[in-house]
Protein backbone atom coordinates (compact mmCIF):
# COMPACT_ATOMS: atom_id res chain seq x y z
CA UNK A 1 0.00 0.00 0.00
CA UNK A 2 2.88 2.39 0.41
CA UNK A 3 4.16 2.30 -3.08
CA UNK A 4 0.38 2.55 -4.33
CA UNK A 5 0.09 6.16 -1.72
CA UNK A 6 3.67 7.14 -3.08
CA UNK A 7 2.11 6.87 -6.80
CA UNK A 8 -1.29 8.87 -5.89
CA UNK A 9 0.77 11.38 -4.15
CA UNK A 10 2.92 11.87 -7.26
CA UNK A 11 0.29 11.63 -9.65
CA UNK A 12 -1.80 14.39 -7.13
CA UNK A 13 1.00 17.13 -6.89
CA UNK A 14 1.62 16.51 -10.43
CA UNK A 15 -2.03 17.48 -11.68
CA UNK A 16 -1.47 20.30 -9.00
CA UNK A 17 1.07 21.85 -7.43
CA UNK A 18 3.27 22.38 -10.85
CA UNK A 19 0.18 23.13 -12.64
CA UNK A 20 0.22 26.44 -10.25
CA UNK A 21 3.16 27.55 -12.40
CA UNK A 22 2.89 26.49 -15.86
CA UNK A 23 2.49 28.41 -18.89
CA UNK A 24 0.96 27.13 -22.14
CA UNK A 25 4.07 25.84 -23.46
CA UNK A 26 4.81 23.35 -20.24
CA UNK A 27 1.08 22.29 -19.80
CA UNK A 28 1.49 19.33 -22.53
CA UNK A 29 4.80 18.33 -20.44
CA UNK A 30 3.08 18.15 -17.39
CA UNK A 31 0.19 16.50 -18.90
CA UNK A 32 2.34 13.49 -20.82
CA UNK A 33 4.29 13.40 -17.48
CA UNK A 34 0.99 12.72 -15.61
CA UNK A 35 0.03 10.00 -18.10
CA UNK A 36 3.64 8.10 -17.71
CA UNK A 37 2.78 8.51 -13.43
CA UNK A 38 -0.85 6.89 -14.47
CA UNK A 39 0.61 3.80 -16.16
CA UNK A 40 2.56 3.48 -13.16
CA UNK A 41 -0.34 3.91 -11.07
CA UNK A 42 -2.33 1.72 -12.52
CA UNK A 43 -0.21 -1.43 -12.26
CA UNK A 44 -0.10 -0.35 -8.23
CA UNK A 45 -3.84 -0.08 -8.09
CA UNK A 46 -4.18 -3.40 -10.06
CA UNK A 47 -1.88 -5.08 -7.92
CA UNK A 48 -3.93 -3.37 -4.78
CA UNK A 49 -7.31 -4.52 -6.52
CA UNK A 50 -6.24 -8.45 -7.14
CA UNK A 51 -4.44 -8.36 -3.74
CA UNK A 52 -7.91 -7.59 -2.27
CA UNK A 53 -10.43 -9.13 -4.63
CA UNK A 54 -9.73 -12.61 -3.35
CA UNK A 55 -11.35 -13.39 -7.46
CA UNK A 56 -12.16 -16.85 -8.62
CA UNK A 57 -10.35 -17.71 -11.66
CA UNK A 58 -14.22 -17.93 -13.33
CA UNK A 59 -14.73 -14.44 -11.91
CA UNK A 60 -11.15 -12.67 -13.02
CA UNK A 61 -11.52 -13.88 -16.33
CA UNK A 62 -14.43 -11.78 -16.67
CA UNK A 63 -13.57 -9.02 -13.99
CA UNK A 64 -10.30 -7.66 -15.15
CA UNK A 65 -11.62 -6.95 -19.08
CA UNK A 66 -14.14 -4.88 -17.43
CA UNK A 67 -11.90 -3.87 -14.67
CA UNK A 68 -9.76 -2.22 -18.13
CA UNK A 69 -12.55 -0.93 -19.30
CA UNK A 70 -13.77 1.01 -16.29
CA UNK A 71 -10.01 2.52 -15.82
CA UNK A 72 -10.28 3.55 -19.52
CA UNK A 73 -13.55 5.89 -18.65
CA UNK A 74 -11.79 6.64 -15.40
CA UNK A 75 -8.61 8.37 -17.47
CA UNK A 76 -10.97 10.37 -19.50
CA UNK A 77 -12.42 11.40 -16.19
CA UNK A 78 -9.14 12.40 -14.47
CA UNK A 79 -7.71 13.98 -17.63
CA UNK A 80 -10.81 16.70 -17.69
CA UNK A 81 -9.92 17.26 -13.73
CA UNK A 82 -6.51 17.69 -14.95
CA UNK A 83 -7.42 20.32 -17.12
CA UNK A 84 -9.68 22.27 -14.65
CA UNK A 85 -7.02 22.35 -12.42
CA UNK A 86 -4.41 23.81 -14.75
CA UNK A 87 -6.90 26.19 -16.00
CA UNK A 88 -7.67 27.32 -12.46
CA UNK A 89 -4.07 26.91 -11.74
CA UNK A 90 -3.45 29.62 -14.64
CA UNK A 91 -6.06 31.80 -13.38
CA UNK A 92 -4.81 32.01 -10.23
CA UNK A 93 -0.92 32.59 -11.31
CA UNK A 94 -2.35 35.55 -13.43
CA UNK A 95 -4.38 36.81 -10.60
CA UNK A 96 -7.35 37.12 -13.40
CA UNK A 97 -9.93 35.06 -11.99
CA UNK A 98 -12.94 36.79 -11.73
CA UNK A 99 -16.24 35.97 -10.36
CA UNK A 100 -17.73 34.57 -14.05
CA UNK A 101 -14.80 32.23 -14.61
CA UNK A 102 -14.90 30.83 -11.07
CA UNK A 103 -18.38 29.78 -11.52
CA UNK A 104 -17.86 28.56 -14.86
CA UNK A 105 -15.10 26.34 -13.12
CA UNK A 106 -17.22 25.51 -10.03
CA UNK A 107 -19.95 24.56 -12.83
CA UNK A 108 -16.96 22.60 -14.60
CA UNK A 109 -16.22 20.70 -11.56
CA UNK A 110 -19.61 19.62 -10.55
CA UNK A 111 -20.12 18.54 -14.11
CA UNK A 112 -16.72 15.87 -14.01
CA UNK A 113 -18.28 14.30 -10.30
CA UNK A 114 -21.65 14.12 -12.38
CA UNK A 115 -19.67 12.10 -15.06
CA UNK A 116 -17.77 10.10 -12.35
CA UNK A 117 -21.31 9.18 -10.48
CA UNK A 118 -22.75 8.52 -13.74
CA UNK A 119 -19.71 6.28 -14.76
CA UNK A 120 -19.88 4.08 -11.71
CA UNK A 121 -23.90 4.12 -12.15
CA UNK A 122 -23.20 2.85 -15.19
CA UNK A 123 -20.21 0.40 -14.36
CA UNK A 124 -21.90 -1.28 -11.28
CA UNK A 125 -24.10 -3.38 -12.96
CA UNK A 126 -22.33 -4.71 -14.65
CA UNK A 127 -19.86 -5.40 -12.29
CA UNK A 128 -22.71 -7.28 -10.41
CA UNK A 129 -23.33 -9.79 -13.21
CA UNK A 130 -19.62 -10.78 -12.48
CA UNK A 131 -19.27 -10.51 -8.97
CA UNK A 132 -21.35 -11.35 -5.71
CA UNK A 133 -22.67 -8.79 -3.88
CA UNK A 134 -19.83 -8.53 -1.25
CA UNK A 135 -16.97 -8.50 -3.90
CA UNK A 136 -18.80 -5.88 -5.77
CA UNK A 137 -19.10 -4.15 -2.76
CA UNK A 138 -15.38 -4.39 -1.48
CA UNK A 139 -14.09 -3.38 -5.00
CA UNK A 140 -15.95 -0.55 -5.28
CA UNK A 141 -14.99 0.64 -1.50
CA UNK A 142 -11.25 0.08 -2.93
CA UNK A 143 -11.83 2.54 -5.57
CA UNK A 144 -13.44 5.05 -3.92
CA UNK A 145 -10.73 4.75 -1.05
CA UNK A 146 -8.11 5.34 -4.09
CA UNK A 147 -10.33 7.99 -5.43
CA UNK A 148 -10.66 9.60 -2.05
CA UNK A 149 -7.00 9.80 -1.45
CA UNK A 150 -5.82 11.38 -4.79
CA UNK A 151 -9.04 13.92 -4.42
CA UNK A 152 -7.54 14.77 -0.24
CA UNK A 153 -4.12 15.56 -1.95
CA UNK A 154 -5.17 17.30 -4.55
CA UNK A 155 -7.55 19.40 -2.39
CA UNK A 156 -4.47 19.63 -0.10
CA UNK A 157 -2.16 21.33 -2.80
CA UNK A 158 -4.95 23.97 -4.04
CA UNK A 159 -5.01 27.40 -3.19
CA UNK A 160 -8.30 28.58 -1.97
CA UNK A 161 -9.97 30.90 -4.95
CA UNK A 162 -9.25 34.68 -3.48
Amino acid sequence: MTTLRMALLAVALLACGPALAQTDATTAKALDSMQTLRVQLKGDKKALVAANMDLTESEAKAFWPLYAAYQKELDKINDQLTLAIVAYAREYKANTLTDAKATELLRRHLAIEQAEVKLKSAFVPRFGRILPGRKLARYMQLENKVRAIVKYEIVAEVPLVQ
